[in-house]
């Protein structure tokens, strides 16, 4: 049983529409481009399989197609439905129009669909009902599958791992985006899919509801997630240069990863093993604290700006993220007196890191704290509490109580795991 009749009428004459259009240039002699593949199969005969590619055919004539009398009614009847609302949306960041989303994002895909279908553009109704019964069915449904994937570089993984919050990092499947996406061709970094480093995929997946609600912030979400893989690797990663949304499996939309988290740093690519990913879990969790501490934020800022600079530029970043995380109204000695103590085990080693610290505050030394300053945020984000770690730590050096726990400890006295 139909859902939305009216819908269903419109959607078809566009479709027939763009079926007559296509016929008709077949038929002055224009081509669809097949694909030629070969299926084998141990003691059976080898089967050819003679493809027509019209998903790449009907994208080249899209500007055409979306002339068509037909579409505006189409349109029209998709901007009736509130259950669309969501695709309006796609392609965001306010440059593509409401209407141009809807194109993108229903339209097109549902004549291609429907042409794979048909096996090409002799019209099929049964064909076209399947298409559209999958369509009607991810508009009117009780929930929609929204996914966010982004390509990363800079680290190697042996398999999946969960950062948490519905992100995780993965294997890129071969040929995986640009099946879905085929302008993706020019957007992924160089050496994606062949370089060691460069065989992952960050994505962020998450249930929605169908009452025209928006999707997740995932520019943002996967911009967490590498701050969190910097700070629990110390390595050159980095995410994007875009990221690419699917909804209900079909494409949605491609946007930008936020221009910190999308350039690598320099260094050598590292192995993220499950004991790493877990830390990175808890660090991406707690890097909301920032939200309501904004010294924290302000040292994570500092922090990630100095990966990309060199001295003077660095050491200048990291004293001010030092500073604010660590030393706040006592000022950069005290900051570097509290990562000592927080991160050294014996009196030796707090005295060694002291010293390193200390040569932040005689000039540039941005090669010798970088990975210092980078422990102390760990410690910070592990802790929890700021403030009540900086107390603690200034009792720390007065003798006045052993060092405060710090890392899996706390967070396990905290009831966080």
């Amino acid at each position: 049983m139909l859902h939305a009749p009216q819908l269903h009428h419109a959607l078809r004459s566009f479709c027939l529409g763009a079926f007559a259009a296509v016929t008709r240039e077949l038929d002055e002699g224009g081509d669809v481009p097949f694909a030629f593949e070969e299926h084998e199969a141990p003691g059976r005969p080898t089967l050819y399989e003679y493809r027509p590619l019209v998903r790449p055919f009907l994208e080249a004539r899209a500007n055409r197609l979306t002339a068509l009398p037909d579409v505006r009614d189409a349109l029209e009847a998709l901007e009736r439905e509130p259950a669309a609302a969501i695709f309006a949306r796609a392609h965001g960041d306010g440059e593509v129009s409401s209407r141009d989303a809807l194109l993108r994002t229903v339209l097109l895909p549902l004549l291609a669909e429907t042409a794979e279908a048909c096996g090409g553009f002799d019209w099929d109704d049964e064909a076209f009902e399947r298409s559209y019964a999958v369509l009607e069915g991810s508009l009117f449904g009780e929930s929609r599958s929204y996914a966010a994937v982004a390509p990363v570089v800079g680290l190697s993984i042996g398999g999946a791992l969960d950062l948490g919050g519905g992100v995780r990092i993965r294997h890129v499947a071969s040929g995986e985006i640009a099946a879905h996406w085929p302008q993706a061709r020019g957007l992924l970094p160089e050496g994606f899919e062949r370089e060691p480093d460069r065989l992952c995929v960050l994505e962020l997946q998450a249930d929605l509801d169908t009452d025209g609600g928006s999707v997740p912030d995932a520019p943002g979400e996967l911009a967490d997630a590498v701050t969190a893989l910097r700070l629990a690797t110390a390595g050159p990663v980095a995410a994007g240069p875009v990221l690419f949304e699917r909804l209900d499996w079909k494409p949605y939309g491609i946007r930008a990863v936020l221009p910190i988290a999308a350039t690598a740093p320099p260094g050598e690519p590292v192995r993220l093993d499950p004991v790493t990913a877990d830390r990175a879990l808890r660090l991406r969790e707690r890097l909301a604290l920032a939200d309501h501490d904004r010294e924290l934020g302000e040292a994570l800022d500092r922090w990630e700006l100095a990966l990309f600079q060199s001295d003077p530029f660095a050491s200048e970043q990291l004293r001010a993220s030092l500073t604010a995380s660590m030393g706040g109204v006592d000022g950069l000695f005290a900051g570097s007196l509290r990562a000592a103590a927080a991160l050294g085990e014996t009196p030796r080693e707090r005295a060694g890191i002291l010293e390193r610290l200390r040569l932040l505050a005689a000039g540039d030394a941005g090669a010798a704290t970088a990975d210092l300053v980078r422990r102390a945020l760990v410690a910070v984000l592990e802790h929890g509490d700021r403030q009540l770690l900086l107390r603690s730590l200034d009792e720390t050096l007065l003798g006045l109580r052993p060092k405060p726990a710090i890392g899996l400890e706390s967070l396990v006295a905290a009831g966080a795991v």
